[in-house]
């Protein structure tokens, strides 16, 4: 089953529960939830995203503004709602609580699924990307794949979502900081054997395109691929339903490949390509 299915799958899950919250709906007016309302009365929504020096987010050297294919679906999704976008800089340590404290509307900050996320948040079931993490070591560190981790500390953003089964699948020893790049800065100071972070978004990039990174290493197969999709917060169905068809028009128009390419995020994920030619025959 395809991650694309499942999440439809999830979506459908509990028809008993679904079929009273929609009679529910018919039988009184029409009306947003919360989080909808608010983009409508103020005419912005404000994205939180993640602005960690990726394809996906970073600060352009020149003009010193976001840029990214997380900035760039924040604004394309702003441009088909009509209104204005605030974009908003999260870390992983802080996005959760930016968005359960309306400090934004929505995340964009490279946030995958997992049903502990599930359990405190809502997600847009169409996913826009998937990843999977992997771990960057210097190439003398004689790290050669994950099992070599054992008892050695391993640099690794807060609540990051590869915590848990580096420490409990290889037995690494976690030393979290607040972002990525405090968490790769620790491990050229030698504070830890490796950094554990997303691969294509982050590290991939950076060790085809760093000169500075070329004596390390990545480490295969990727940890726990997941589904990357938009949060919003708990109960806000119909903000999430309103954004579902956005992300499904990115895929089967394919502009989620084009934005990929346009960005240089390489190699390129077979996901979309699975999703772009899935889609229409779903409908």
């Amino acid at each position: 089953m395809t991650l694309l299915k499942a999440a439809r799958l999830k979506r459908f899950a509990r028809p008993a529960l679904i079929a009273a919250a929609l009679a529910a709906a018919v039988s009184s007016a029409a009306h947003a939830d919360q989080t909808l309302d608010k983009i409508n009365s103020r005419h912005e929504i404000a994205v939180g995203v993640l602005i960690g020096g990726s394809p996906f987010g970073s600060l352009d050297p020149q003009t010193q503004q976001p840029r990214g294919i997380n900035v760039d679906l924040a604004n394309d999704i702003g441009k088909r709602l009509g209104v204005k976008v605030q974009l908003v800089s999260v870390q992983p340590s802080t996005r959760v609580q930016f968005l359960q404290q309306g400090k934004v509307d929505i995340l964009i900050a490279n946030m995958e699924y997992n049903p502990q996320r599930g359990e405190i948040l809502e997600h847009v079931p169409t996913p826009y990307y998937r990843v999977g993490g992997t771990a960057i070591t210097p190439k003398s560190s004689g790290v050669t794949k994950w099992e070599d981790l054992r008892g050695k500390p391993v640099c690794i953003s807060q609540g990051s979502s590869y915590i848990r089964p580096v420490v409990e699948k290889y037995g690494a020893i976690p030393r979290a900081f607040p972002g990525a790049s405090q968490s790769l800065l620790a491990l050229r100071g030698g504070s830890c054997v490796a950094a554990v972070h997303d691969a294509a978004p982050l590290l991939y990039p950076l060790q085809q395109h760093d000169p500075e990174w070329r004596d390390y290493r990545t480490l295969q197969p990727e940890l726990e691929p997941a589904p990357s999709v938009i949060w919003v917060r708990q109960g806000e169905k119909d903000t999430a339903a309103k954004l579902d068809a956005i992300v499904r028009d990115w895929h089967e128009s394919g502009w989620l490949i084009d934005e990929e390419a346009k960005n240089g995020l390489t190699p390129a994920s077979p996901a979309l390509a699975e999703w772009h030619r899935q889609l229409p025959a779903e409908q």
